[in-house]
């Protein structure tokens, strides 16, 4: 099921104020204050093996009774405890609880238990089951062997702010479906967890369907979609339509699989829509559309552009390539092996990715220190924090800076961050010379406005193009890009990180009218891994 139930908390972190319609929470906090039953104990020291087995086994009696006032007593936070062990039972609709203890384990204070029971909400009813741990202590002010109260002895997934609800769902069920129609689900397209999660809170309510009934986590602190743990009946989904291709999100799920730290996305140049988008791992921080990191010498797609916006070259103009630029007494060089070439142009320099080459140009006149950032926003839509996807997104970052920055931001080093979304955008660009947000719903479903630019003049993105083609042909993303066939063009990176033995990855390419970017933390150079994997998706993508 989704995720979201309704609940309104008031009054501090024990006050509960039951919803419209008519279910329960209970707040959840973990504050130890290290009170406890009135009466001085005489011991001290950790509880022992008898203590420990007989506070676990009362506790658990009084819990299973449904008497939270008897259970809390024997916590060492009492007040919060009895909120929380009435709540359970009461508001969150958990009765029928059966606890079976394990083998405490070998720090002699630590008791596993296993609890089942059953969820009841307006007629229907679902059995519910988890392991848990508890420990017993020493009550600082009673001296008693007490139960150390923590969230997660209610539920091992609850932590601090968290309230644990059972209701109506807040938003109803979704069903993904790609744009012809085909359902996305997680199990045949592990990548879109993260995805269909943010999709069905955003739009669940506009895709036509019914809530259904859950138990969930829902998590105040950092504002993360509810956790829901178990479906109490089911809701009737709505048809949510994607821009996402199932053809091409499949080839992108199989092709990250075989890197670890790989991401990559796939986007329609001709009108913004994203095709794929996958990760590996699968589940957590979609590094996709969310990450921010260096993205190497695929950088100089836009070094490039500006370069030819500016004047200060052309495809065909000069670029020579030496073996070393020593910006501002930074020294850069090339990768190792490379012969240097001092008549290169631009475009010889774009192939064999010379460092070098563009280092030496961006001193020429009228670039300053903001040139690389207004062509960054000004051409390609990016670092303004503006996009508008459909879910959470990062558009990319070229602050303006001097010194060495200046000169390593150039080739996609220094303070230039990027994700993959953001490269596969940028290839879009260059080769319509049209900057198209992109996104994954449109943005007729909720009236939202996708982000502009002013895009390239028609010279520029023609003579990128022409690179990127002979990029694919002829220069460094050859290897990965043989045997495609079509309308091509690439363009390789290289990131180094400090303190990190192996480079990172990068390749952005293009084939007809299919853009993709991805990205190989420690994938070493950029047609190692991060070109295999664009090369699968833009062949999966016609």
């Amino acid at each position: 099921m989704g995720r979201g139930v309704k609940a309104a908390v008031i009054g501090g972190v024990c006050a509960v104020m039951l919803g419209g319609a008519g279910y329960g929470a209970y707040n959840v906090v973990s504050a130890l204050d290290g009170s406890g039953p009135a009466g001085a104990g005489e011991k001290s020291g950790p509880p022992d093996a008898d203590e420990v087995k007989e506070t676990a086994e009362d506790f658990f009696t009084a819990w299973e009774k449904g008497d939270a006032t008897a259970a809390a007593q024997l916590t060492d936070n009492a007040a919060v405890a009895r909120t929380l062990l009435a709540g359970y039972r009461d508001d969150a609709h958990i009765t029928d609880v059966s606890i079976t203890p394990g083998q405490t384990r070998p720090d002699g204070v630590s008791v596993p238990f296993t609890v089942k029971a059953k969820v009841s909400y307006d007629g229907a009813s679902k059995p519910l089951s988890y392991d848990s741990t508890l420990t017993v202590v020493r009550g600082a002010t009673t001296g008693r062997a007490l139960v150390d109260w923590d969230p997660a002895v209610v539920h091992p997934q609850l932590k601090a702010g968290d309230s644990l609800v059972t209701g109506e769902a807040a938003s109803p069920a979704v069903r993904a479906v790609d744009r012809d129609g085909k359902t996305l689900s997680v199990k045949a397209y592990p990548s879109l967890g993260t995805v269909l999660d943010q999709l069905r809170a955003k739009y669940g309510d506009k895709a036509g369907g019914t809530p259904g009934v859950e138990l969930a986590i829902r998590h105040t602190v950092d504002g993360a979609p509810d956790t829901s743990l178990l479906t109490v009946s089911e809701g009737r989904p709505g048809a949510l339509r994607t821009t996402l291709s199932a053809s091409v999100q499949a080839a992108a799920e199989k092709a990250v699989r075989r890197y670890d730290k790989s991401s990559v996305v796939a986007v329609k140049p001709s009108t913004g829509e994203v095709l794929a988008v996958a990760n590996n791992p699968a589940s957590g921080f979609d590094a996709a559309f969310q990450g921010k990191v260096a993205p190497g010498s695929t950088m100089k797609v836009i070094t490039a552009a500006m370069l030819i916006d500016n004047g200060v070259t052309s495809m065909n103009g000069p670029a020579p390539c030496d073996d070393e630029a020593v910006w501002q007494s930074q020294t850069f060089h090339n990768l190792t092996n490379m012969k240097p070439d001092p008549g290169a142009t631009l475009a010889d320099s774009f192939a064999r990715s010379c460092n070098t080459a563009f280092i030496k140009l961006i001193d020429e006149k009228p670039l300053s220190d903001a040139s690389l950032t207004e062509e960054a926003q000004e051409r390609f839509g990016l670092g303004r924090n503006n996009w508008k996807t459909g879910i959470v997104s990062a558009d990319g970052s070229v602050p303006a800076v001097a010194g060495p920055d200046r000169a390593a931001n150039a080739i996609g080093q220094g303070q230039v961050q990027m994700n993959p979304l953001n490269m596969a955008s940028v290839t879009a660009t260059a080769i319509t010379g049209t900057f198209r947000q992109p996104y994954l719903v449109s943005p007729k479903l909720d009236d939202r406005e996708l982000a502009t630019a002013k895009g390239l003049p028609p010279g520029t993105a023609a003579q990128l193009k022409q690179m990127m083609r002979r990029t694919a042909t002829q220069g460094t993303a050859a290897p990965a890009m043989s045997g495609l066939t079509g309308d091509i063009g690439a363009k390789t990176g290289s990131a180094e990180v400090d303190g990190q033995a192996v480079s990172d990855s990068w390749f952005t390419g293009f084939r007809n009218d299919v853009a993709a970017a991805a990205m190989t933390l420690e994938g070493g150079h950029g047609s190692d891994a991060a070109g295999p994997i664009v090369v699968d998706v833009l062949r999966a993508g016609g």
